[in-house]
């Protein structure tokens, strides 16, 4: 598709790379190990069933022997599954209790997240920071996040960072993340959350503490108010853009929209589902259904002189 985000590599619990991830990688792998012994030793009485009892010469001219219950072997098949899930509930209870009662250090940065059809806005109280869909965080130092939801229940996934948590209407829960390396991880939302929860993905992006810093001063920073666009910001200012969409030192002071004041220094648009390019940025204003069906985003219907000039400003926001 024309509007398809390059694609990525699909992201796995199996290759943990925080320590929240590292405790249910651990676990699945226990829960695994349980599931494959269970199958082999069924596996292996069925197959010694089928040949030790099969069919043979002469069996169709006489009854079978008849065996009939015994109290060891159904003692044995009731005890045993219940020992089994009692043990795998105990492990279970304790890795997320482990997980989920992580006192933050000192030192942890604070993020709170807040879910939307169909994004997620980030907002760093301390550093007075407000994005969307990319998350920034330090690499080796914990980040504890604080989940809420503005419309219908969703759920925070990035799978080698953490297990899902449910972000839902009216309650605010809790999850914590420690990336070890810097880079890129993948995750999405976890719950249906309506027309367009596939393509309600989100990105963290872990920095070296010197880059982190850095990030957070560029975003700190009033949006870049370029004389040569000029035209692009009165159209910004003059349409329905400012009722959803916020841009510091504009009068555009949005909350139902992602806050544009440092558009161009992420690398989709639309919570993932489009790169973001000047092509992708018309595309989206044109027609936004084009690319995310359902969106809650209306096509603005601009003539084209104004769509140009408008984009042309909205690629000058980094």
């Amino acid at each position: 598709m024309l509007w398809a985000a390059a694609p990525l590599p699909i992201p796995s619990l199996f290759d943990p790379l925080s320590r929240p991830a590292d405790e249910i990688y651990v676990l699945s792998l226990l829960v695994l190990g349980v599931c494959a012994a269970i199958f082999v030793v069924v596996g292996g009485l069925l197959a010694y069933a089928v040949v030790r009892f099969r069919q043979r010469p002469g069996d169709a001219d006489r009854e079978p022997p008849q065996v009939y219950g015994s109290n060891q072997i159904e003692l044995a098949w009731t005890v045993l599954p219940l020992l089994i899930v009692f043990v795998l509930f105990l492990v279970t209870t304790r890795t997320l209790i482990a997980i989920e009662n992580a006192e933050p250090p000192a030192d942890a940065l604070e993020v709170r997240v807040i879910g939307h059809q169909w994004w997620w806005e980030f907002r760093y109280p301390e550093q007075g920071v407000v994005t969307a869909n990319e998350l920034h965080v330090p690499a080796g130092r914990a980040t504890f996040l604080t989940l809420e939801s503005a419309d219908v229940v969703h759920s925070f996934w990035v799978p080698q960072l953490n297990g899902k948590t449910d972000v839902i209407p009216n309650r605010v829960n809790r999850m914590w993340i420690e990336p070890r390396e810097p880079g890129l991880y993948l995750g999405q939302c976890a719950e249906f959350c309506g027309t367009q929860h596939a393509k309600m993905f989100l990105r963290v992006i872990a920095h070296p503490e010197a880059e982190f810093a850095a990030w957070v001063a560029a975003q700190t920073g009033e949006a870049v108010n370029d004389p040569a666009v000029r035209a692009g910001r009165d159209i910004f200012q003059s349409v329905a853009c400012v009722n959803c969409h916020r841009i510091g030192g504009t009068v555009g002071a949005g909350v139902f929209g992602p806050d544009l004041t440092h558009l161009m220094s992420r690398d989709t648009i639309a919570a993932g589902a489009a790169a973001n390019t000047p092509e992708m940025l018309r595309a989206w204003i044109v027609n936004p259904d084009a690319i995310k069906p359902g969106a809650l985003m209306p096509a603005m219907q601009l003539e084209p002189t104004d769509l140009d000039h408008l984009v042309a400003y909205l690629t000058t926001l980094k």
